[in-house]
Parts: C-alpha cells; structure tokens; sequence
C-alpha cells in the first residue's frame, strides 16, 4: 500500500463544517450524528458514503428511509435469522450525507453459536420460500392499501354536527395527529416486510458464489451472475408498459402528437380532439397503476417524482421507443438469448465437475439462486417505488395543511422540518385550533426553513469526502462488495491522488455486464439529464435507477462510480444485454462528455481512447463496435 492509501480517509472528526452550514447538526437525530460520547468506537471503524441509496444531503423529514432500513436491516440479521457472522449496519451523518460501515462477528464461538439457531429460521424460509413470497406480496400490497386509504382531515371552522349526533368521542385534531402516526407507522413497516426476505436472498448469492469459486477457482464473477440472469421479473414490468404504449401509439398513428411538445398537458390535450387520441389515453390509464408509481431517482428522497406525478419521463420515454419502433428496431429485451447463454453456460460448467453429487450440489445451489432472484429485485418496486410515491404525497398533503395555516410558505417546505419537528408543528396548528388563539408556527417555522435551505445549500456545494477513518487491508464484507461495489481496487483507487479527477486515462471497477464498446460518453448526474442522452453514447453516472431503463434502448454502455456485481445497474443492464462496468469510483469526476471511451464490460475497464474518432459535422457519434 502506497504512502498516500496508508494515510487513510479523513478522520469523521476532523472534517470541517462547510462554509455557511454551520449549525447542520440540528437537521437531524442526535443518534445518527459522529459524538465524543461513542469517539473510540467511531474512530476505529471505517465508513463509506452510501451514495448508491443517498446520492444528495438528506433532508431533515427524508433521513426517516434510512432510519427505516437500518432497523429493519439490522434486526434481521442479529434478532430474527441470527445470521453466523453478520449483524447490522451502523449509519452516521456527516455534513448532511449518509455513511455506513457494516457490523460483523469475529468471535468463532459467538459464530459457531450461532449456526443453529440460522439453519433453523432461515431453512424455514428456504423450504417454503414461494409460498412465504406469495405470502409477502399481499402483505405488500394490503400496505399499500392501507397507507392511501388514509385520510388527512381539514381543519373545520365547526365541527359537523354528526360528531354529536353519533357521539364520536374524537374529533378532527385527533384523527389528524392519528394519520400522521399511521403515515409514519406505514414507512416502518415496509422497512420491516422489505428486509424480511431481502438479505437472506443475498445469503443465496453469497453461498452461491462461495461454491462456484470453490469448485470453478477461476470462474469470473461476472459468470457466476450470469448463471442467474434471464428470469422475468415484476421490476421492469413499467418500462416493458411503456414500450407496449409506444406500439399502442404506432398502430393508431399518434406518434406525431406525441412529438408535438414535452410538455404534458400540452401532449393530453393534444391527444383528447381525436378518437385515435383518446382510444391511446384510455391504453395510458390502464397503465398508469400500479406501473406509473414508479420513482424516477431510488425512491429515498422526496425530490424523486414518480411517473404518475411527473408524465414527462414516461411520455419521453414512449416517443422514444415509438421512434425507434418506426425505423424497424427491435425494442424487446432479449430474454430468450439471454437464457440460452444461461444454459449453456451452466451445462459446461456442469461438465467440468468430476461427480454426479458434485454436478447436483452445483444445481441444486443454482436452481436456489434463481428461487430467490425475483424478490431481490421485485421487492424495489413495491417498497421503494410503490409505496414511496403514496408515502411521500400522503406528507405533501399535511404539507398543504401546514402551508394554508400559514406555517410553512410552500407545500415542500414540510421536508426541512424532520419528523418529530412535523408532528411538534401538527401539534401547534391543532392547539391553536382548539383554543382559539394564534399560533407559534407561522412566526416560527418560514424563517427556520430558510435558514435551512441555505446549509442545505451549503452542504450539497460541498463535496464529501467518499470514506472516513482507516481501511482495512482487504475488504472482504461480500455485501459491501457485491451490493455497494466497495471492493479494495475501488478504496485504493479513492485514496489514489491519480485517480480524484479529470486528468486520468482509465478506471477500473467490476465488470457489471458482458460486452466490449466504444463510443462518446454522456456524463449524468440525475434522471432528468437523460433526455439528453444521443444514440450510441456511454452512459456515465454515478448509478442508475430501475426506472432509467428506458434510456438503455439509446446508450451502448453504462458506467457507474458505485455499485457491485448484484447492484440493480448490473442486474438490469446483463438483462438488457448491455455492457457495463460498475463501481469504478469516481467515473463521473474522471470523465467528461464527448470524451471517446472504450467500455470492456468483460474485465471491468474503461479507458479512453485517443486519438477520438472523426465524426459526420452535427452527426450525432454512434458506438464503434460491439465485441
């Protein structure tokens, strides 16, 4: 190890507030934030920012996602499944944004102790694992029923009379504290169900890819992924409703209304003067639930709109597909090669095993894997999609309730308030209801978010540091390198004064889908950027979201600063036969549009390439080849 890796990341205690976001800590919970009080052990830990679910700062009321996960993640793993030598993950906020580092068992008594008790409770779910997954799906979805059949009641002048008359006994500034409990109530408890199968599908993987690389020592780990891909899942259930609009609007010739303009209305109302136009609008609802509640960032942050709330995306999304149907492409995702690949590849491993209990050890481990494939990723649309979008305008509407009682100045404002600050403002707006005297809030709350928003400013300017506290030699927690892309090449390549910006040539990361390419990179750093992505570009960024997928039918690769080999990025491109290198580091800072980079999604590189390719003069560049 280098001089400059030996030297560690920052100390989580010697980093400086930014300038003109002192008083940041106040945003969030005093548990949640680095203290002297737990110094040694958060000295001794090294942490890495989770940039994959918390790109931004969070906002005050949007740390209750992480505060949800990191309950129910961790309960999981040390109270429920007693998982060997796995427990929680311990979650700090530095300057607005979110790092984690992973809590393991090192003691082998306390591990061997704990063998039992895991193949009991995790067995149980392994033997009835498609009846409990059924079983979770309605569970899911009676959650989702239950958090929008919440009422949020207004604030009457007078009570209705039926309040007498049935002698209700509450009125309605109990049932407005009541709903905001039960909101709240709903975000735990899909926290809860989403961590209840989750990591003990990990557990499969990991296993998995344990066993592969015992009897295949030098099978990639990319193949052994590869061995599980091709299995329809729910998860791209909404892009593959979008292609089915797109050929909805080539067969009633509407294609040019949706063209006309990108602005939503103005596309509706366009659509609505013709019979062809509102036979399409009639194909539109039909889609649009459940598939439109789908975020377009990773669903943790309220910033993130849904389909349903924002039709720019999808309508994008339709008019580019639509155009591609009309110049004779394929739009299909190419299942069927993708499985025959699959097949093919598992007999020839199969083969090389030298015994019948080897080759069935092998598939029985396999067939496993592809058991438990569907919820891993299927459980993203339900929870941080679905219900996400019904949670976050559920907390629009005591927004709105807020705002017209003169407490905030606008509906979003609620989100600078967190949680126990909402409830507290709730508290006073029915207060002053009751007693019919004025209060606090309105000279309260609009001069404490504006102050705010200015160190929320603050703190996105300044750019974080990627990891605190000292590294360990190898890292070998196999969720951080397999979900998160934390691996030693990536620590060492964050430590690395050759690797922290523009200037360097090529990266390094995992190879997240098969493929070698070339072409010009489109640098992103958000979903509404993608409008802006030409045919056979790179597409770099710092990760994709599910519902980026739309994009992959223009971009001839992805690469990512952060993501593992079983992230969503690399999930979804293998199963869109797209090249793609993950968890490079820095591939956005390192990177600039226009640049002409050579994508080898086999060996997990990108390089640029020089000299760059001449171009037709307003021709947009198009991929060199694909290997």
């Amino acid at each position: 190890m280098s001089a400059s890796e030996a030297a560690g990341f920052p100390n989580p205690f010697a980093v400086q507030t930014p300038p003109g976001a002192e008083g940041w800590e106040k945003l969030y919970p005093y548990y949640m934030l680095f203290s002297s009080e737990r110094r040694q052990l958060e000295e001794g830990k090294f942490w890495f920012r989770d940039s994959m679910h918390h790109p931004e700062p969070l906002y005050p009321f949007d740390a209750i996602t992480a505060e949800s996960w990191g309950v129910a993640l961790g309960e999981y793993n040390s109270r429920v499944f007693l998982f060997p030598a796995g427990l929680g993950i311990d979650q700090r906020i530095l300057n607005g944004y979110l790092y984690v580092s992973p809590n393991a068992i090192t003691d082998e008594a306390v591990i061997r102790a704990r063998v039992a008790g895991f193949a009991e409770r995790a067995g149980h779910y392994y033997q009835n694992w498609n009846d409990l997954y059924d079983r979770w799906i309605r569970k899911a979805e009676a959650a989702i029923a239950d958090l929008k059949a919440i009422q949020i009641p207004e604030m009457p002048q007078i009570e209705e009379l039926a309040v007498v008359l049935e002698g209700r006994g509450v009125t309605s500034a109990y049932r407005l504290i009541e709903s905001y409990g039960r909101v709240l109530e709903s975000m735990y408890k899909i926290w809860h169900y989403h961590f209840e199968m989750l990591n003990l599908g990990y557990a499969v993987y990991q296993t998995f890819f344990a066993h592969c690389k015992t009897v295949f020592p030098e099978i990639p780990d990319q193949n052994i992924a590869r061995l599980v891909a091709g299995i329809d899942i729910l998860l791209f259930r909404p892009d593959e409703e979008l292609k089915r609009l797109a050929r909805v609007a080539v067969e009633l010739g509407v294609t040019s209304c949706l063209r006309g303009t990108s602005n939503p209305s103005e596309v509706l109302t366009g659509l609505r003067e013709t019979e062809a136009g509102r036979r399409w609008l009639s194909a539109l609802e039909e889609s649009k639930e459940p598939w439109f509640n789908f975020s377009s960032g990773t669903g943790f942050c309220h910033v993130d709109r849904s389909w349903a709330d924002d039709l720019s995306v999808p309508l994008a999304s339709i008019r580019r597909y639509a155009e591609l149907i009309e110049a004779g492409a394929d739009i299909a995702r190419p299942l069927d090669s993708i499985r025959r690949e699959r097949e093919r590849m598992a007999d020839e491993y199969g083969a090389l095993l030298p015994t019948d209990d080897d080759r069935k050890a092998f598939r029985d481990q396999l067939e496993l894997a592809r058991t438990v494939f569907p919820y891993i990723e299927n459980h993203n649309f339900y929870v941080e999609h679905w219900h996400h979008s019904v949670f976050w305008n559920k907390m629009r509407d005591f927004g709105r309730l807020l705002a017209a009682g003169g407490f905030l100045k606008d509906t979003d404002d609620l989100f600078f308030l967190n949680r126990v600050e909402v409830g507290e403002a709730l508290y006073d707006l029915i207060l002053s209801w009751a007693a019919g005297s004025p209060a606090r809030g309105p000279e309260y709350w609009p001069t404490k978010v504006e102050q705010r928003k200015a160190i929320f400013e603050a703190l996105r300017r300044s750019p974080p540091p990627m990891a605190l506290g000292q590294p360990p030699e190898v890292i070998t927690d196999p969720v951080s390198i397999m979900l998160w892309g934390i691996t030693t090449e990536t620590v060492r390549g964050w430590l690395s004064p050759s690797r922290k910006g523009l200037g360097s040539t090529s990266l390094t990361g995992s190879p997240g889908s098969p493929g070698v390419v070339e072409g010009p990179a489109r640098v992103l750093m958000s979903a509404d950027q993608l409008v802006d992505a030409l045919p056979g570009e790179i597409l770099v960024c710092p990760i994709t979201a599910p519902s980026w997928t739309p994009a992959f039918a223009t971009v001839s690769a992805v690469v990512t600063d952060i993501g593992g080999i079983m992230s969503h990025a690399a999930i979804v491109c293998r199963e869109y036969g797209l090249p793609a290198v993950v968890g490079t580091g820095r591939a956005t800072t390192t990177f600039s549009t226009g640049q002409w980079l050579r994508v080898d999604g086999n060996r997990g590189t990108v390089a640029v390439v020089e000299p760059k390719p001449e171009r037709s003069e307003g021709a947009p560049e198009s991929p060199r080849g694909k290997e």
